[in-house]
């Protein structure tokens, strides 16, 4: 398998890993267009490739990934066919990644922000840095938890909290993320890479086919829920992207202030 065509991502073999990073530092990560076809690609690759026993994900520089690219967003504003033709895309991320028969660990080095909250609390074990800022505020710009986040957060930690966090957008840090179960553990940023690689290592030497059995049996229910809840969700939120709060939302991000939402 080879994955030189990818652009947006940086895959490099490691033995029985294979480590995928988000890259586009410069943005901090963030999602557009292009990184989101391919992450919608990337899984699916790999379900098919051989060679590697594990999965590390991660994103290069500070960041994990602050979700979609906000200024790029207008487009879809300005043309609403181009939301709604990048729905089975984004059906095809959250997809891809439960499908994947390789265990997948997420190094969760720095924020993780929307989109980019969900691709990494989809994966099987995330650790992150006790300082990461983990959240999905779709609400604060004026849109829907639509891509995944509705449907992730409930499992991980119940309807009351995901609500509680969903509703208002805010963030959490890594080791407060750790103590309610929303990831699998956080450590100090100086510990992150040895912790990453103690669990890669424990998953890439175990009974492959028992753990790709086991991984794909306990997401059968996610897979269940996905099938109905993102088409409910990417519906919503293909309205909240015409409305005026969404607008008011991206203009009060691009001039550096708060947003004035009106609710409609």
């Amino acid at each position: 398998m080879n994955y030189d065509h990818y652009k947006s991502l940086l895959v490099q073999r490691d033995g029985d890993l294979l480590r995928v990073t988000l890259n586009r530092p410069e943005k901090r990560n963030a999602l557009d267009a292009d990184a989101q076809h391919e992450l919608g690609r990337i899984f699916i690759d790999i379900a098919d490739d051989p060679q590697p026993r594990c999965v590390v994900l991660t994103g290069a520089g500070q960041s994990f990934s602050v979700g979609g690219d906000l200024p790029k967003m207008q487009k879809k504003i300005d043309d609403p066919d181009l939301f709604f033709q990048a729905i089975p895309n984004s059906k095809r991320i959250v997809n891809a990644i439960l499908d994947c028969p390789k265990p997948i660990v997420c190094r969760l080095n720095g924020d993780a922000i929307g989109l980019g909250c969900t691709v990494a609390l989809l994966s099987d074990i995330v650790i992150a840095s006790d300082e990461a800022k983990i959240g999905d505020p779709h609400v604060r710009v004026g849109l829907v938890a639509g891509d995944g986040g509705a449907l992730i957060w409930p499992q991980l930690i119940g309807f009351a909290r995901a609500k509680r966090y969903l509703l208002t957008g805010d963030l959490l840090t890594g080791k407060e993320a750790a103590a309610i179960g929303l990831i699998t553990l956080s450590v100090p940023v100086e510990h992150l890479d040895a912790e990453v690689e103690k669990w890669a290592a424990r998953l890439a030497a175990g009974a492959t086919t028992s753990i790709a059995g086991t991984k794909l049996a306990i997401n059968a229910a996610l897979k269940q829920l996905a099938a109905t809840g993102i088409d409910v969700g990417m519906a919503y939120e293909g309205l909240a992207n015409i409305s005026a709060d969404h607008q008011e939302a991206l203009r009060a991000f691009l001039e550096k202030r708060k947003g004035r939402f009106i609710g409609k």
